[in-house]
C-alpha cells in the first residue's frame, strides 16, 4: 500500500527537507517535495497527493494557509510540522483541517507511524450498516454521511470519529477511549485535539437550533444520541 500513497512534503529549511525525503522513500512513499507555499500548492494542483505534510512556518506564507486551501478541495489526510510547541498553534492547524501535528524535532519513526496511521483512516472501509439519527445518515460502508439528504463533507479523522461514536450510539465514550480508538495509544492524554475534532465535528453536523447529535458529559467524554 504504501508504494502506491503519493505524500506532499513541504518546509523551507533544506535540510529537514532531504530528511524527510530520504525517510519517506526509505518507508515506501512516494514524494513530492515544496519549499514554499506557493509551490506546495502548485504540486498539489498538477497531481494532487494521497497526503501531506506541511510545515508551519514558511517564506511565503504559513502552514494554515496551506491547510486550508488544500481542504477546500480534498479530504486527505494533513500532517503540519511546528518548531514551537505551541498549544494556540497547534489549535490554528487543526482547525484549518490538519489532522495531526508532530513538533519539531521528532523521530522518523514516529512520523512515519503517524502518516501510515492517517493514511490507514483515510481509506478505511468495511462492509458496516447504515445508521440514521434525526435526519443524519452515516453510511459507514460507503463512508458517506449526509444530513437532510444533503452529502456533509467530513476529514478522515473526523469521519473516524463520528463512526466510532455513532457505533456506539448512547453509550459514554470515555475522553481517553476516544483518543486511543481514533488517534491511538500514544494520543491518550491529547484532550485538546479531541476537544476541537468534537467542536469542528459538531459545526459540520449539528444545524444552528437543531439536534445535539454529540453530548459532552463534562470532564468524562462524549455520547452519541438521536
Amino acid at each position: 500500500m504504501n508504494s502506491a500513497a503519493r505524500v506532499l512534503v513541504c518546509d523551507d529549511e533544506p535540510q529537514i527537507l532531504r530528511a524527510l525525503k530520504v525517510v519517506l522513500r526509505d518507508a515506501g512513499y512516494e514524494v513530492t517535495a515544496a519549499a514554499t507555499a506557493k509551490e506546495a500548492l502548485d504540486a498539489a494542483s498538477v497531481r494532487p497527493p494521497d497526503a501531506a505534510i506541511i510545515d508551519l512556518v514558511l517564506p511565503d506564507g504559513n502552514g494554515v494557509e496551506v491547510c486550508e486551501q488544500l481542504r477546500s478541495w480534498s479530504e486527505m489526510p494533513i500532517i503540519v510540522l511546528s518548531a514551537v510547541d505551541d498549544e494556540e498553534q497547534k489549535v490554528r492547524a487543526l482547525e484549518a483541517g490538519a489532522d495531526d501535528y508532530v513538533t519539531k524535532p521528532f523521530g522518523p519513526r514516529e512520523l512515519v507511524a503517524r502518516l501510515s496511521a492517517a493514511l490507514r483512516r483515510a481509506g478505511a472501509g468495511a462492509d458496516e450498516p447504515v445508521i440514521e439519527a434525526d435526519g443524519l445518515t452515516l453510511d459507514l460502508a460507503a463512508r458517506v454521511v449526509k444530513r437532510d439528504g444533503e452529502e456533509i463533507h467530513l476529514t478522515p479523522i473526523e469521519y473516524d470519529l463520528l463512526r466510532t461514536l455513532a457505533r456506539n450510539r448512547g453509550r459514554l465514550m470515555t475522553t481517553r477511549a476516544l483518543l486511543v480508538e481514533v488517534w491511538g495509544p500514544e494520543y491518550e492524554f491529547d484532550t485538546q485535539v479531541l476537544r476541537t475534532h468534537v467542536a469542528r465535528l459538531r459545526a459540520k453536523i449539528e444545524p444552528e437550533g437543531g439536534p445535539r447529535f454529540i453530548r459532552t458529559d463534562p470532564g468524562v467524554g462524549y455520547r452519541f444520541v438521536g
